[in-house]
């Protein structure tokens, strides 16, 4: 464990910052207070859109960058300046509307932080509900191609995700960052849009050392985040092969799971 006292802290949303009821609790949010009133940088690393964040990061106060789109946009809450930002691979995108189309697959893509799908349908639905955020039918979605394509996604069922991921991997290799943030999304990001690169970058930007980092996070896409930081933290939550890499495994995100990071190596330093 490192003796510097932390300066930032990174922390994932959904199944994280967020209980089951998709609220963030007012002991939780004392403790995010009292830890950025100790000059500590809070920060949201997410692989929900910038608007979805926004929403999120706004019930806290925070006027700082967050990690959006799994660490493709970081972007400041207040004046929506970018800080750092990483798009789809053009061949990539390509490969990928082609793969859907032919395995009737539900794909939907992020551009200029707006929601696009080829057709309306109870996948779209559902995520629109869960994330807040409207969405658009596109006639002419495979115009979307050429665009600089913050984020792809694919919903399905999951056992079926993992397969079309190892047979994407096989063919795409290196030139895409592949990841889940819930076992039914498979998400599609340029190679250096990962939460690890984003919290590095934003670590970079506030003069900090990665030691002096804490990445909380519970799922496939928070690796990354964990792997970089000084101090990477799993969820009683999270997946097990999260909790395999973390340093340290805090409560449930239904009985403040940040809080009791923040207090135990934050406020207790």
């Amino acid at each position: 464990m490192n003796h510097k006292p932390y300066k930032m802290i990174a922390i994932d949303v959904d199944d994280t910052l967020l209980n089951d009821d998709m609220q963030i609790t007012a002991p939780t949010k004392l403790a995010l207070t009292a830890a950025t009133e100790r000059g500590v940088i809070v920060t949201l690393a997410t692989g929900r859109m910038f608007a979805s964040a926004q929403n999120i990061a706004r019930q806290l106060n925070m006027n700082v960058p967050i990690i959006t789109y799994q660490g493709s946009l970081v972007k400041n809450l207040l004046d929506e300046k970018i800080i750092y930002e990483r798009s789809v691979p053009t061949d990539a995108a390509r490969y990928l509307f082609e793969y859907a189309d032919k395995n009737k697959l539900h794909l939907q893509i992020y551009y200029k932080d707006e929601l696009y799908v080829k057709e309306d349908n109870q996948q779209i639905k559902d995520y629109a509900a869960m994330s807040n955020i409207p969405y658009i039918v596109a006639e002419d979605f495979a115009s979307f191609i050429a665009k600089p394509l913050t984020k792809m996604l694919i919903i399905d069922d999951p056992a079926k995700l993992d397969v079309i991921a190892v047979e994407l991997k096989a063919s795409l290799g290196a030139a895409l960052h592949i990841t889940k943030s819930k076992a039914n999304f498979l998400e599609f990001l340029h190679p250096e849009g990962t939460k690890g690169h984003a919290v590095k970058s934003l670590a970079s930007h506030y003069g900090c050392d990665l030691s002096q980092v804490i990445a909380i996070g519970d799922s496939w896409n928070d690796h990354e985040m964990l792997e970089v930081a000084g101090l990477g933290v799993a969820m009683e939550n999270a997946v097990v092969s999260l909790k395999e890499i973390a340093d340290f495994i805090t409560r449930s995100n239904n009985d403040d799971g940040v809080k009791h990071v923040i207090d135990t190596f934050v406020l207790q330093n």
